[in-house]
């Protein structure tokens, strides 16, 4: 319901816009490089250009259009939608141009493409120069060599792949189109198990204990609540299972600096304990009228992130709390926000 009320939002502001770019904004902010914050913006799906804002959390400084600047105004393409960095280069997924930009850490200039996919969605390392990437509409998991920037294989999986975590040579993929998380040998690049998590998996983490929670939004329409699920990885079972109420829809798993705290948005935000035998009841931050979009927890200082994408059309306001929910400040940042990437 999300990207079509995206769509339509779109169609009907397409004829006040231009044709010709938008010049990136000029600015003469300096950035702490030992404390920064890079925002992905998508930007209008179909022809809005994505962005990401870098945040300095020392000085509360922005600059928006960072790539733009730092590339002489070249346009990173649609949709912005992840950032990881790995060793000295961040990899920019651009889900609608189907493309991985690799950007130098240093400078933040664009170093290679990386061309072929789908609609990519997440980039996870998993040694010095092999990712995996993950995908919504290839019936695959996409091997990517880093060193030469290509795609070198593929792990055939149900299309609808999200975010994936790491661990003991086992790689979790989250998919929103099963009920079920796989689990991939990385050594061989072969997937040998799966968990039923329920429908609509997307988001994943690993706590203090080496344990992975999945958090699953459900499915509405066929009646499925969401799941949260804490997954042994050793032996691969389920230990804990958490229903959602029906018609929640429960995303963006998160967790906080010591890795025994969970966050997630549920029509605001909410704090769980990983040693909890509940979900909380009560929103640690309520949402209101606004529309919370992307979250981040900051593992340095347990500052949580949130993007209020008002209406998938203006710019996105980021508002920053504490982890006991008290306000600390907000900022604009580019158009619907959707995740953090801390430095």
């Amino acid at each position: 319901m999300k990207l079509l009320y995206r769509i339509l939002i779109c169609f009907s502001f397409y004829s006040c816009i231009k044709d010709k770019p938008q010049e990136p904004e000029k600015t003469s902010v300096t950035i702490n490089a030992e404390s920064k914050v890079l925002i992905s913006n998508e930007g209008n799906f179909g022809w809005g250009s994505g962005s990401i804002s870098l945040y300095d959390p020392s000085s509360n400084s922005v600059i928006e259009n960072y790539y733009q600047q730092q590339n002489n105004g070249g346009s990173l393409g649609n949709v912005c939608q992840s950032i990881t960095k790995h060793q000295s280069n961040y990899y920019v997924v651009v889900n609608n141009s189907n493309k991985i930009v690799v950007i130098n850490a240093n400078d933040f200039v664009k170093m290679a493409t990386i061309n072929g996919f789908n609609s990519p969605r997440y980039l996870l390392p998993i040694t010095y120069n092999k990712a995996y990437v993950s995908d919504l509409y290839a019936n695959s998991i996409q091997i990517v060599d880093l060193n030469s920037n290509s795609i070198a294989g593929s792990i055939p999986c149900l299309h609808g792949t999200e975010e994936m975590a790491l661990i003991y040579n086992k790689a979790f993929i989250t998919n929103t189109n099963s009920d079920y998380c796989y689990v991939v040998n990385t050594v061989t690049d072969i997937i040998t198990d799966s968990l039923n998590v329920g429908k609509g998996a997307a988001s994943i983490v690993i706590d203090k204990n080496s344990k992975v929670w999945v958090l699953s939004s459900g499915n509405s329409a066929l009646s499925q609540s969401g799941k949260l699920s804490r997954i042994n990885p050793v032996n691969l079972q389920i230990e804990q299972q958490f229903n959602f109420n029906a018609g929640e829809s429960p995303n963006k798993l998160c967790i906080n600096k010591t890795k025994d705290t969970l966050y997630f948005l549920n029509n605001g935000i909410y704090q769980f304990l990983i040693s909890s035998s509940t979900l909380p009841s009560n929103a640690l931050i309520a949402q209101g009228s606004k529309l919370y979009y992307g979250l981040g927890i900051n593992p340095k200082d347990y500052t949580i992130y949130v993007s209020d994408a008002i209406d998938y059309v203006q710019k996105s306001k980021i508002e920053l709390y504490k982890p006991n929910g008290n306000f600390i400040t907000n900022f604009n940042a580019g158009i619907i926000s959707n995740g953090f990437c801390f430095e």
